[in-house]
C-alpha cells in the first residue's frame, strides 16, 4: 500500500485542483470511480488522471496562464474532471449549473471575464497531454464558484485549492478497501455540495453511482439495485423518496444517508436512519439503524465547515442542529454590534476557517460586506448560542419577518407546520401590512387528498406558537420553484402567494 502518498493525500501537503487525480490514481490506481447510470459508463481512477491530462492540453492550446474558463456543460461527472483540467492548465476554473438560464449563464461569463466557455467536451478536440500540473500555492484562488443568485446577480466566490480540498482529502485515510462502499449521487456537480461530495469520494477510493439529474425512483432503484452504502442529498430530495415508497424498498445497505444544503427536519432524519442498518451479518442479516450526517456549509465556506451526526440507535444528534465545527474551524454568534452574544440568545452566525474565500471576484464593495478586516466571514445565517460552543440555526438572516416589532423565524414555523400530518413542505415568507409592517404567509404542499380546509392549518398553529408567529394566510402548492439543489426559492414563493391574494 501507497502509504507515503496516501498521507500526502489526506494531509493535503501541496495538493491542487491540477493534481488531485493524479494523485489520487497514484495512490489508488484502476480503481473504479464512477458510473454513470445514464449510460452506464464507467471510469477507473487511472482512466480520469489521463482525460485531465488530454483535457487541460486542450483548453491549454487557446488560452493563457491565469486565464477564467467557464464551464458550461449538461451536469455529469464531465463537468468535474474539466474543472481539474482547467485548474492543471494552469486556468481558473468557473463552473457552472446546468439549470441556469442562458443570461445567468451570460453573466457568469461577463462578471468572470473569461476567455473560453466549454459547453460541450466535443469543443476540445484532439491535444496532446499537458504534462505535470502547472504548479500553484494552495494558499492561492484555484476556481470560481457562482453563488445562486436567488438573492441577486450571482457572484463569483474566490476559493483556494486548500479551501476546496483540504478538508475533503482527509478521506484518504479511511480504510474503504475493507468493505464494498459506493455513494449514491444526484446533485449537480457545479454546486459547491456536490462538488466537494465527488471529490471526498475521489480521494476515499469510495465509487460514486452518478445521476445527472434527481429522480426519486431512479434514486430508490439504484440503491436497492447496487446495495449503495451511502446517499447523499437535501432535504428536499428525501421528502421525494419518502413520497415515492421508500417504505416500499429496501435500503438496509445504506450505512450512512448525508444531507446538507438546508435544514433538515429531526424526525425526517430519523425515518431514514431506520430504514438503513448498521452492518449485516452472515444469516441474521441487517442489523441495527444508518448514521445520519448533516453538513453546515455555503459556497463561501468551500463546501462544509460543520458536521452534524445522529450514531445509529440514538435519537439525539450530536452538535445543536448546526453542528461541531470541522478542525480549524471557529465559530461565534454575534450581535448587530458585532459583540458575542450571550447563551440562549440570537444574533448572526460568524465563521472562520481556511475554506473561507479570498473574496467576491470583482466586487469589493460585496467583499467587504461578507468579510471583516481580521478575516471573519458574515454568514448571514441566525443562530442560537448554546452551551459548550454549541449554535442552533433559527434560519437566514433576511428570512426574520419583522411582524409589528416581533421577530418571527420562519424556519421555526415552517417546522412547526411540518408537523401537521398533511403537510409536507413548507415555505413561510414575508408580505407587506400597513398595520405589522410585514406578516407572516405560508405556502404548503399537502398530502394527497388533504385541502386547506380538512388541514385547518390556523387551528394547528395557533395551538403550537404565539399568536404573532401564526401565517395570516395559507396557500395550498403542487410544488415550489427551487434552485439547483432543490432548495425553495424563497423570493419566487413571495411572488407566488402575493399573486394568489389577488
Amino acid at each position: 500500500m501507497r502509504w507515503q502518498e496516501r498521507i500526502e493525500l489526506a494531509t493535503g501537503r501541496g495538493l491542487t485542483l491540477g493534481n488531485l487525480l493524479e494523485r489520487v490514481a497514484t495512490v489508488h490506481p484502476h480503481r473504479r470511480l464512477v458510473t454513470e447510470l445514464a449510460s452506464g459508463a464507467e471510469r477507473t481512477t487511472t482512466e480520469a488522471a489521463a482525460q485531465v491530462d488530454r483535457w487541460a492540453g486542450a483548453i491549454a492550446a487557446g488560452t493563457e496562464l491565469g486565464d477564467r474558463v467557464v464551464i458550461a456543460t449538461p451536469n455529469g461527472y464531465d463537468l468535474l474532471l474539466l474543472t481539474l483540467a482547467t485548474s492543471r492548465a494552469g486556468r481558473i476554473p468557473a463552473p457552472v449549473n446546468a439549470q441556469m438560464t442562458t443570461a445567468e449563464v451570460e453573466h457568469v461569463v461577463a462578471d468572470s471575464g473569461a476567455t473560453l466557455v466549454i459547453r460541450s467536451v466535443d469543443e476540445l478536440g484532439d491535444a496532446a497531454p499537458f504534462g505535470p500540473s502547472v504548479a500553484s500555492d494552495p494558499r492561492a484562488v484555484a476556481a470560481l464558484f457562482y453563488t445562486s443568485g436567488t438573492t441577486g446577480a450571482p457572484k463569483g466566490a474566490e476559493l483556494t485549492h486548500a479551501g476546496l480540498l483540504g478538508g475533503m482529502s482527509a478521506v484518504a485515510l479511511l480504510p474503504t478497501e475493507l468493505r464494498h462502499d459506493e455513494l449514491v449521487l444526484a446533485l449537480p456537480l457545479a454546486h459547491i455540495y456536490g462538488f466537494a461530495l465527488a471529490v471526498g469520494a475521489a480521494c476515499g477510493a469510495i465509487p460514486v453511482a452518478f445521476l445527472d439529474r434527481f429522480h426519486p425512483v431512479a434514486v430508490l432503484d439504484a440503491i436497492e439495485e447496487r446495495r449503495a452504502s451511502l446517499f447523499a442529498g437535501v432535504p428536499a430530495m428525501y421528502r421525494m423518496l419518502e413520497e415515492a415508497g421508500a417504505d416500499d424498498r429496501d435500503l438496509r445497505s445504506i450505512r450512512c444517508w448525508i444531507s446538507g444544503a438546508d435544514a433538515m427536519p429531526a424526525d425526517l432524519a430519523h425515518r431514514f436512519k431506520r430504514r438503513g442498518a448498521s452492518l449485516r451479518l452472515p444469516v441474521v442479516g441487517a442489523v441495527g439503524e444508518a448514521m445520519f450526517a448533516e453538513g453546515y456549509g455555503m459556497v463561501e465556506t468551500a463546501g462544509g465547515v460543520a458536521i452534524r451526526v445522529s450514531p445509529p440507535l440514538v435519537p439525539a444528534a450530536i452538535g445543536g442542529s448546526v453542528g461541531v465545527p470541522l478542525p480549524r474551524v471557529r465559530f461565534k454568534v454575534v450581535g448587530d454590534d458585532g459583540a458575542e452574544v450571550p447563551i440562549g440568545a440570537v444574533g448572526e452566525l460568524w465563521l472562520k476557517g481556511p475554506g473561507v474565500l479570498a473574496g467576491y471576484h470583482g466586487a469589493p464593495d460585496a467583499t467587504a460586506s461578507a468579510l471583516t478586516d481580521d478575516g471573519w466571514l458574515r454568514t448571514g445565517d441566525l443562530a442560537r448560542r448554546g452551551p459548550l460552543g454549541i449554535v442552533n440555526f433559527e434560519g437566514r438572516k433576511k428570512d426574520v419577518i419583522k411582524r409589528g416589532g416581533y421577530s418571527v423565524y420562519a424556519v421555526e414555523v415552517e417546522q412547526d407546520l411540518e408537523e401537521h400530518p398533511d403537510v409536507l413542505e413548507a415555505a413561510v415568507v414575508p408580505v407587506p401590512d400597513e398595520r405589522d409592517g410585514e406578516v407572516p404567509v405560508a405556502a404548503v404542499r399537502l398530502a394527497a387528498g388533504a385541502t386547506l380546509a380538512s388541514a385547518d392549518l390556523d387551528a394547528w398553529a395557533t395551538e403550537r406558537m404565539a399568536r404573532y408567529k401564526v401565517p395570516v394566510r395559507f396557500v395550498a402548492v403542487d410544488d415550489f420553484p427551487r434552485t439547483g439543489t432543490d432548495k425553495i426559492q424563497r423570493r419566487e414563493v413571495v411572488a407566488l402567494v402575493t399573486a394568489d391574494a389577488g
